[in-house]
């Protein structure tokens, strides 16, 4: 058995001309309309726990619980995302969670319920990356070999890493 799923009015669209009406009487065999996770506030609690319960029972932290602001977090967010993001929200929580309570900073929501905006983790680890290596080649006046060694990386590998990061090399660099 195979399902799909879209938010999209494909009722509309076929309207317009911008999907098949072969594919869509395909596919609607059986159709289900749900209201966004914004639309069913009670909802939100009861998924969150239970994916809270899911994740914690998988990393072995079944003593975690939501505190007071991450509840009031969790009520007061629009859900753009509906709920993959309330799930991956929580998945990560889950994993960042110090103690035995997840928090709104956990979920990612500053202390009034809005999310977190700033870098995400990716970004941070990237920018930390190209601060690194910045601070290795001025140090080594720009020699690859040097700088390559004093990360612990092969100087290909530090050539594939700047090249990842945007970074552009030097004159100098681009004669080594």
């Amino acid at each position: 058995m195979s399902a799909s799923a879209t938010n999209a009015d494909l009722k509309k669209a076929m309207a317009e001309g911008r999907f098949r009406e072969d594919l869509y009487y395909r596919l609607a065999v059986v159709v289900i309309q749900l209201p966004a996770l914004r639309d069913r506030d009670g909802d939100v609690r009861l998924l969150a726990q239970d994916f809270l319960h899911r994740f914690a029972a998988e990393n072995g932290r079944d003593e975690l619980a939501f505190d007071q602001d991450a509840i009031k977090a969790l009520s007061r967010h629009d859900w753009p995302g509906n709920v993959r993001e309330l799930e991956n929200r929580i998945k990560r929580a889950v994993i960042m969670a110090e103690g035995k309570r997840v928090t709104a900073g956990d979920l990612e929501f500053n202390p009034g319920g809005t999310p977190v905006s700033g870098p995400t983790l990716k970004e941070a680890r990237e920018a930390v990356e190209r601060e690194m290596i910045r601070q290795v080649l001025r140090e080594h006046r720009g020699k690859m070999s040097a700088a390559a060694a004093e990360l612990g990386i092969s100087r290909p590998t530090l050539y594939e890493l700047m090249e990842k990061l945007g970074m552009p090399r030097t004159n100098r660099e681009a004669e080594q």
